[in-house]
């Protein structure tokens, strides 16, 4: 049994009011986000397919991903996508003491930010997605309250999501995952995808679909930080 409904209903939102679940929209706009890599050739195939559709998204990368994978992590940020904090080893909160934790995050942060000075050194620009303001989504969306409360404090804001495809569920058919999204999306919604190995089969077969589906119904798809 998942952990997580498919879309989260309003209580859980009121319940942890300090977490962005969503964005208040009159317009049709929708955030993708896509949590675990960069990983060689998977994410590298969404960027094009991102491309394709003229769509922006938000990366939430694990540190050590971004260590081992610097020219993919600079191909996303070339896209003009946002990038967010997914930890440096994509460490279950509730498994994980708080100090512990929080040093995983701040270790990925600093790889984060290394690589986007670089990037920035080597382009001689600045990259207009990526504000000073630190995004992070708990991996498993799994996190204690200590941890989250201490995250807020050092200037992360904390970004879950309405919406879950369960691309990486092995029980989830590609079918199924995306109606999950489709049957399911308003205004506003953060739709969580993975950008990983696991997730591959699911993600390459529902993210063509959900693009071509709410493109052609007028929607919008812009990463989290130009929000």
């Amino acid at each position: 049994m998942n952990f997580f409904p498919t879309k989260i209903p309003k209580i859980i939102k009121r319940i942890f009011p300090n977490y962005v679940w969503d964005f208040s929209s009159k317009d049709k706009t929708l955030y993708l986000t896509f949590d675990d890599g960069p990983t060689p050739k998977i994410t590298e195939w969404t960027l094009k397919t991102l491309k394709a559709h003229n769509a922006k998204a938000t990366f939430f990368c694990i540190g050590n991903n971004v260590e081992n994978h610097p020219s993919i992590f600079e191909s996303i940020l070339k896209e003009g996508h946002a990038i967010g904090n997914h930890t440096h080893n994509h460490l279950k909160g509730w498994k994980t003491h708080t100090e512990t934790y929080l040093h995983n995050v701040e270790e990925a942060q600093r790889i984060i930010d290394l690589s986007l000075s670089e990037f920035k050194r080597k382009n001689n620009e600045t990259h207009n997605c990526h504000k000073d303001e630190k995004i992070f989504r708990p991996p498993f969306g799994k996190i204690k309250n200590s941890q989250g409360k201490a995250l807020i404090e050092l200037g992360y804001k904390i970004i879950m999501w309405s919406i879950i495809a369960y691309d990486w569920d092995c029980k989830t058919s590609k079918e199924q995952c995306l109606k999950n999204i489709v049957d399911n999306v308003s205004n506003g919604d953060v739709i969580v995808f993975h950008d990983s190995e696991k997730a591959s089969r699911n993600m390459m077969y529902a993210l063509p679909k959900v693009l071509e589906h709410f493109c052609k119904k007028g929607y919008q798809f812009k990463a989290i930080e130009t929000v």
